[in-house]
Formats: C-alpha cells, sequence, structure tokens
C-alpha cells in the first residue's frame, strides 16, 4: 500500500500506526517524526511564515483568502507519480492545510483513482476516531484498535489523578493578533487536564476576538498555544499575552506539538496541561511558565 499524507496531523497517524515505509508523500508541513519531511516527496508547498509576526500571517492570509487565491500549493503532477492507493486529507480548516476538494479534483483529472480519506475531527472524541478510520482504510485496524486503546488507558489515568481537585477556569489562547480563543478540540484537553475551559468555542471553529473576552471570563490560567508555532514562539507571544492579562499565571504550551494538531500528542498535551494545572512539572520542553 502507498500512503500520502497531506497533513501533517494523518503524517504522525500514519507513523505511529507502523506505516512509515508505505507513506510516499507529505506536506512542507509534516514535521513530526523529522525524518518524514526529510525521506518523503514534498507534495504540497504553502506561505512559508518564517521571521512573520502573527500579525502578518494574519493580513497575509486574510489578503490571499480576499484575492480568491489558494493557500496551498499541490504538486498535481508528483502525486499522479507517486501512484497512491490511499490520500490523508482534510476539510476542517482550509488555513491549515490543504482541502479535500483540492485533491479530488486533482485526482479526477489525473485520472487517479486512490481512495481520499476526509479527516475532519472536532472533539478530543472525534480525534480518536480518525486513528481507527485510518487504521481501517490502510489495513491497521488491530493495531489502531491497540493504540486509542493505550491513549484512553492515558487519559483515564490522568482524570484518576485529577479527580476530586478543584478544577481552575482556563483559558487557551490558540493566537495572538488577533486574538483567537480556543475552539474544536482545545477545550476537550483542558476538561481531561482537570480544568475548566473559559473564553472558548467548544467543537467549533475558532474566531477573532476581543481581548475583553478573555478579561470578562475571569480565567485562573491562561495557556497560550499558537497554532503553528513551537515552544519558543509560543513564549515569546505569551509574554505579550501576561502584559494583557495582569495577575493571571501565563503558561506557554508547543502548540504545534500537543494542541492544535489533531493526532497522538494530545494525550501529551493533556499530561502536560494537567501537570501545570495542578502542582505537577510539565515537560520543560512543552510547557513554560511566562508570568
Amino acid at each position: 500500500m502507498r500512503v500520502v499524507s497531506l497533513l501533517p496531523s494523518a503524517t504522525e497517524i500514519v507513523y505511529a500506526l507502523g506505516l512509515g515505509e508505505q507513506l510516499v508523500g507529505v506536506t512542507f508541513e509534516c514535521d513530526e517524526p523529522p525524518r518524514a519531511r526529510a525521506e518523503k516527496a514534498v507534495l504540497v508547498g504553502g506561505l512559508d511564515t518564517a521571521g512573520m509576526t502573527p500579525a502578518d500571517v494574519d493580513a497575509a492570509v486574510r489578503a490571499r483568502v480576499a484575492a480568491g487565491e489558494d493557500l496551498y500549493t499541490l504538486d498535481a503532477g508528483a502525486l499522479a507519480a507517486l501512484d497512491p492507493d490511499v490520500v490523508l486529507t482534510q476539510d476542517l480548516c482550509r488555513v491549515c492545510a490543504l482541502p479535500a476538494g483540492s485533491v479530488d479534483d486533482a485526482l479526477a483529472h489525473l485520472g487517479c483513482r486512490a481512495d481520499v480519506v476526509t479527516l475532519d475531527p472536532h472533539t478530543l472524541e472525534d480525534v480518536l476516531a480518525t486513528i481507527t478510520t485510518v487504521g481501517e482504510r490502510t489495513g491497521t485496524a488491530p493495531r489502531a484498535a491497540e493504540l486509542v486503546a493505550s491513549l484512553r488507558a492515558r487519559l483515564d489515568a490522568v482524570a484518576r489523578r485529577v479527580a476530586g481537585r478543584p478544577r481552575p477556569r482556563v483559558a487557551v489562547v490558540e493566537w495572538v493578533d488577533p486574538p483567537f480563543p480556543a475552539g474544536h478540540w482545545v477545550p476537550d484537553l483542558v476538561t481531561a487536564a482537570g480544568g475548566q475551559p473559559v473564553a472558548c468555542r467548544p467543537g467549533q471553529r475558532s474566531a477573532p476576538v476581543p481581548w475583553a473576552e478573555f478579561t470578562a471570563a475571569r480565567p485562573d490560567v491562561v495557556v497560550v498555544a499558537p497554532c503553528g508555532f513551537g515552544l519558543d514562539g509560543a513564549a515569546g507571544q505569551a509574554a505579550d499575552v501576561a502584559g494583557r492579562l495582569p495577575g493571571v499565571p501565563v503558561w506557554a504550551v508547543d502548540g504545534n506539538a500537543v494542541v492544535v494538531r489533531p493526532g497522538p500528542r494530545l494525550v501529551d498535551g493533556v499530561e502536560a496541561l494537567a501537570a501545570l494545572l495542578h502542582g505537577g512539572d510539565p515537560p520543560p520542553h512543552l510547557a513554560v511558565r511566562v508570568a
């Protein structure tokens, strides 16, 4: 079987299911594991945001969308040359990855008959279900069941550790300029970690809001986990957030690794959040307190 992954979270799922040798194509953002982007054909390119501020990125995205331009480019010829059996894609967020419709159109034009699997989770439970789906469509259903069971066991262990403890009010900032509150599965991560998510959009797409919405939510803890950034970028942005929300503990978390990508590492995110909310020590490569 020849598998193409057109979103980073799907690439992580593919490797977690032991399909690394069957993976033949990825996107320029598929950096986990690092060898994915180094060893596989890169089929999708996009906006180079290196050195851009969050405001610059937001403005560039809005300008492209307003002009009717694509945010991602698919090398259709390279895709056809790979002759994939399965293509993993999404329709959840046009800003985050190439939409499934573009893939369908390209395959139809090229006469390819790959099985296009669209992964669009909105909740943490949905994310676990996508692992099952990928397993079913790639012939690795038993391994997917084992992986999901192991992730559920870790979530159950966290639930036992935080049971009966006070649940602090937690606001997660997914983007800082303009500010976006947590959406989709991110509030579920907070709940699973023993917190009460506030200023959020559970199961829904996030949208920009005034900073006053975060203030009015009266958070006990603020977590800055910006989409598209690792821990260093999150820490720099968290310092700005701390100035807007004085007196509230502010943590920076590696959003790309354990918060915004709907893959197996979300459970790492739950464990890290549980530690920072309940007096533990989150892994220093995933989270750091800024204020």
